[in-house]
């Protein structure tokens, strides 16, 4: 029950104290989770962010339900999920009932404009710490420059592409030439 509870906990804090969404999320959830509490490795934490962003839902409440089954089962799945939901629900009933016209206040709105520098940074850490923790092999650097280039290029010419056609058609070439290289290996023992 105490693990289930640091779970809670660990998770009302990340919610808490993270603004920017999901991605930003995940540089706190890494910190948290495989640096100081070693509930999980940072191979782990890499497979985590894939699933998540694969999987339907936001990827911040993907990344704790799948932290906290790991620790503690269906358990600490519910004790992790439900720490991460709770600030935000809570923040926001408070915004939607107290302040109809929350951003048109000078001083949230000055917040804001620091806050989404933070968010950016926060979102850049963690993916500096995923190519980092990258195999240093040629197949997942190709991936990784190659779908850098096509990013930049779908930003620079306003290409309106969907972002789900873009993660099947990077599985479906990762499939393909997973399969290629398995059979180029069978070949080559069958010489």
């Amino acid at each position: 029950m105490d693990q289930i509870l640091e779970l809670f906990f660990t998770f009302i804090k990340i919610g808490t104290f993270t603004f920017g969404g999901g991605y930003a999320m995940i540089s706190m959830i890494e910190n948290n989770c495989v640096e100081n509490k070693k509930w999980i490795s940072h191979e782990d934490m890499m497979n985590i962010a894939v699933i998540a962003e694969s999987t339907p839902g936001p990827i911040a409440i993907n990344c704790a339900t799948f932290v906290g089954y790991k620790k503690k089962g269906i358990p600490g799945a519910v004790a992790a999920t439900v720490g991460v939901v709770i600030p935000s629900f809570f923040i926001i009933c408070l915004i939607a009932f107290v302040l109809d016209h929350f951003l048109e206040i000078t001083v949230i709105a000055n917040a804001f404009c620091g806050i989404k520098l933070a968010v950016g940074i926060l979102i850049l850490d963690a993916a500096v710490k995923m190519i980092q923790k990258l195999q240093k092999r040629l197949f997942p650097c190709v991936i990784l420059i190659c779908a850098a280039i096509l990013m930049v290029v779908i930003d620079v010419c306003a290409l309106k592409i969907s972002t789900i056609t873009m993660m099947l058609s990077a599985g479906c070439i990762s499939l393909f030439l997973c399969f290629a290289k398995e059979l180029a290996g069978r070949i080559g023992e069958g010489k």
